[in-house]
């Protein structure tokens, strides 16, 4: 099937505008499982495939690098340059201190070690995208509302990150390099230091965005669009509070935010973000339609979105998400969620 394919920044690769995340494959999903997944997308037309070093998530020392596994076999069932492959490096963390033993700042050392970790889990001999996981600095992450200078500490320099991906870019070990859960800053940054050092300039920008969360668009859409940074938007569901299901079933939904503590992903389990998703799975069903069917396709329709990244753990699931390419909004259904995003403003952030 064909696929509208996408050129991501300046680089070479043209990537479909849907992406297939795996992040759940080697903790809610099995290797068989994750074959089909995979296989179904493929078969739809979509030629990129996302993961991490990290994965999968929750992350832990028993299933770390069980994803990037396999990837990496069920890519020996596909010709190599059919897929364009995105990989991730993980940044600081206190929650992972047994991958690369704990050293997880972006020093060239450190990216040396996890580039070649990840080529000979996904038994490759590139990697198509390679991306910094989160920033080394100090930033607000995964919830955090606001910057704290307070919060500050000593990291690797862009510069000396950028030189270590350099010297993989020469080798061909990579092909092209990204950020993600990156701030307007961040990638502002990392522009100015590779026009000034001649080093790789980031390709692209994976940051959460979906209904919810729609923070891109406080000014990282400008930078972006100005500077050729293509955003890859993931969890356009929300940890599946779009899908609806929360909403008919808060306590009783099968999913991660049931699965787990919800510790472990509090902007998801926010009273707001279980309201505002409660009334964007009604305004889809007024109007006969799934809310994962009005999540993708609002997400899809975005200017500045160049790849929506899916997740799934059925082939069920995934083939509902494909379904949202055939449908068109309608201006009442725009209205319904720009009506809700101004009451209740990017919860899930």
């Amino acid at each position: 099937m064909n696929m509208k394919k996408i050129q991501l920044g300046s680089s070479d690769l043209w990537v479909s505008t849907l992406c297939m995340g795996t992040m759940t494959f080697g903790e809610q999903n099995t290797e068989a499982e994750g074959f089909a997944i995979l296989d179904t997308a493929y078969a739809a037309g979509i030629n990129f495939v996302d993961t991490a070093e990290i994965y999968p998530v929750p992350v832990n020392k028993e299933t770390f690098s069980r994803t990037e596994g396999i990837v990496g076999r069920w890519l020996k069932t596909k010709p190599r340059d059919s897929v364009v492959l995105a990989t991730k490096m993980s940044g600081p963390s206190r929650n992972a201190t047994w991958v690369r033993d704990g050293d997880l700042d972006f020093m060239p050392k450190n990216v040396d070690q996890a580039v070649h970790n990840s080529l000979k889990l996904l038994g490759v001999d590139y990697i198509d995208l390679y991306q910094l996981h989160w920033p080394a600095r100090n930033v607000p992450l995964f919830g955090d509302m606001r910057f704290d200078p307070k919060k500050e500490k000593p990291g690797a320099e862009m510069e000396d990150t950028l030189a270590g991906l350099d010297k993989h870019v020469q080798a061909g070990n990579i092909r092209a390099i990204g950020v993600s859960n990156e701030t307007a800053w961040g990638v502002c940054e990392f522009i100015k230091q590779s026009e000034q050092r001649n080093t790789p300039r980031i390709a692209s920008i994976q940051n959460g965005h979906s209904l919810l969360n729609r923070t891109f668009e406080n000014g990282l859409d400008e930078v972006c669009f100005r500077e050729n940074v293509s955003l890859l938007a993931y969890s356009p569901l929300s940890f599946g509070q779009l899908t609806g299901k929360y909403a008919d079933d808060r306590e009783g939904a099968q999913g991660r935010l049931n699965k787990y503590s919800k510790d472990w992903s509090p902007r998801y389990v926010r009273e707001s973000t279980y309201q505002a998703a409660g009334e964007y799975a009604a305004l889809a069903r007024k109007h006969g339609i799934t809310p994962t069917q009005m999540a993708i396709a609002w997400i899809m329709d975005q200017w500045y979105v160049a790849s929506t990244i899916l997740g799934a753990t059925t082939v069920q699931q995934l083939e509902e998400q494909l379904s949202a390419q055939s449908i068109t909004l309608s201006p009442e259904i725009i209205k319904g969620i720009e009506d809700i995003h101004t009451r209740i403003r990017n919860p899930a952030f």
